[in-house]
């Protein structure tokens, strides 16, 4: 439904107010972000959705149309991006009709939000976890841009979308949201010695019992991966298919996991060899909790840990395995894909981290509680787009 005006100033959680009170520095939550659409900082061509925003970001929605290009790009300090398309479109394709965009190609597709940012604003996007379970790649460009997924301090323009299908070719209708855009005030990243405290406080990992357990930290929340079963029928990994059909996104709990994925079950202590170029789907062995007052996200590879690439889709919301601090953690799903060479992983290797930001205030909502969050409770989940295998 369209945005309606806010009314709450304290959030679910009256008491963090107090916590959050003052904070200079921080991720935006909801309400503000309603405030943005309120005053007009963002705008749409078509209303903005209620549905859009999440407790920590506002979903992005692609346009009525996508341009294949030769190669990806930057525009850089002196040129707009449809400078840049005009100059590389091969195509223009026609997104609300039934058109497929192809595995392996280029598009770029403005998206029906603008930003109109303050100075003392910026942003940063990332794509949703759809999104990366599909292994379709999508990034974030801006006028002018010199970095991806960045929106600058004092941004105003229009916001566009690189896509790249990776494994799968997919249609894409007008309107899908491949992409969530997070809005900052200074750098509200927290640093090893506030996560340690705030483990201490809140306990943001438990073990597959339900048990708490330390958290590892060295630059952020240090993530592994699970490769051990609890039964034999129990799929520990996804390997996606070569040549699997199309997908389409608006379809949801449509396909069978079969015709797209490889499952993969215990591997006991030998590991698992990552092909080069293949894509999997692997869960994280310690389940993480996301605190209401904070947001997280998975950091970038880190060529330290191997050679694959791990979480294309890196935001945690607040309350991602929190809930109501009723829930003892959730599990990370990992999208991974290895690179020139085939890797070895083994049961509770070091994969990824996990960076928490401090939000300016208490939220108004929370992931999982009444606001249709797909993943609160997953172990190893595909996207919305497939089956649940019993």
């Amino acid at each position: 439904m369209p945005l309606e005006a806010h009314t709450s100033e304290q959030g679910l959680f009256p008491e963090l107010a107090a916590s959050t009170r003052g904070v200079k520095a921080g991720v935006l939550p909801s309400q503000d972000i309603k405030d943005l659409i309120s005053t007009g900082k963002i705008t749409a061509r078509t209303p903005i959705l209620e549905e859009q925003i999440q407790p920590a970001s506002l979903d992005l929605r692609v346009g009525d149309m996508a341009h294949r290009v030769q190669a990806s790009f930057l525009p850089g300090q002196h040129a707009t991006v449809e400078q840049r398309i005009n100059e590389l479109r091969m195509s223009r394709i026609d997104l609300t009709s039934s058109t497929v965009l192809e595995k392996g190609c280029v598009y770029i597709v403005p998206l029906l939000e603008e930003v109109h940012l303050p100075d003392n604003m910026s942003g940063k996007a990332n794509p949703k976890s759809t999104t990366g379970r599909l292994d379709v790649f999508t990034r974030l460009i801006t006028d002018y841009g010199v970095e991806f997924e960045h929106v600058p301090a004092g941004y105003k323009g229009k916001l566009y979308a690189e896509i790249v299908p990776g494994t799968f070719s997919i249609r894409l209708p007008a309107g899908t949201r491949l992409n969530q855009l997070r809005f900052f005030r200074g750098n509200p990243l927290a640093s090893d010695t506030l996560i340690t405290e705030l483990d201490g406080r809140e306990a943001l990992v438990y073990s597959r019992e339900d048990n708490p357990v330390k958290a590892q930290v060295d630059r952020g929340l240090r993530i592994s991966v699970n490769l051990h079963s609890v039964a034999p029928s129990e799929i520990i990994a996804y390997k996606a298919k070569k040549n699997a059909p199309v997908i389409d996104l608006s379809r949801v709990n449509h396909y069978s996991p079969e015709e797209f994925w490889d499952a993969k079950y215990h591997v006991g202590d030998k590991g698992l060899i990552l092909d080069p170029g293949d894509f999997y789907i692997l869960a994280s062995k310690e389940q993480i909790r996301v605190p209401p007052d904070y947001a997280a996200e998975m950091v970038p590879f880190d060529s330290s840990i191997g050679e694959l690439r791990i979480h294309y889709a890196g935001f945690f919301d607040p309350g991602f395995g929190y809930g109501m601090s009723d829930l003892t953690g959730t599990r990370a799903v990992l999208e991974v894909r290895a690179h020139e060479v085939p890797f070895l992983i083994e049961h509770g290797q070091i994969v990824a981290r996990l960076a928490y930001m401090r939000l300016l205030k208490a939220p108004e909502k929370v992931y999982g509680v009444g606001i249709g969050s797909s993943y609160q409770m997953q172990s190893l989940t595909l996207s919305k787009q497939f089956r649940k295998i019993s």
